[in-house]
């Protein structure tokens, strides 16, 4: 896409996820926290064009750098996903999207009757599989809409 096509405007300083799944950066809104109230700019493009994906997702976060427990959760859904990080206009860092083996106290098991969810002081330890997660404690399996678990603070 030649600059003139630029459909997302360029942030000072912040992070860029790119090459998001079509149809997933209101997940990637949802697992970062962010919901307008923030006073966080954002901007989002959806289903663009993308010569390596056909259509994908972009967000992008002004004044934000992401934690590593926010870029193993992305990686559950984005997996194909690039993190930028942008400094006074310049892409200073770009991250490929690693899938961890493991993710914990960031999701939450469906299982109603699983220890994590109770009133425990146990952190949810969910493994990463290639098509979804598994509780560690439960043996919970959760394939779709994992970030309807997501439970970043």
């Amino acid at each position: 896409m030649s600059e003139h096509e630029l459909r997302v405007s360029k942030i000072r300083n912040g992070t860029v996820i790119d090459h998001v799944r079509a149809g997933q950066a209101l997940n990637v809104l949802a697992i970062l926290g962010i919901d307008g109230s923030d006073g966080e700019a954002v901007s989002v493009g959806m289903n663009v064009p993308s010569d390596r994906m056909g259509q994908k997702d972009i967000v992008k976060v002004e004044g934000r750098e992401l934690s590593q427990d926010e870029v193993d959760v992305l990686s559950l859904i984005a997996p194909d996903a690039t993190i930028n990080i942008v400094r006074d206009y310049e892409v200073v860092e770009k991250h490929r999207l690693e899938r961890p083996d493991e993710v914990v106290g960031v999701l939450s098991c469906p299982n109603r009757n699983c220890i994590s969810t109770e009133d425990e002081p146990v952190d949810s330890k969910f493994a990463v599989l290639p098509d979804g997660v598994r509780c560690e404690y439960c043996d919970t399996i959760v394939r779709d809409d994992i970030a309807a678990h997501i439970s970043v603070e």
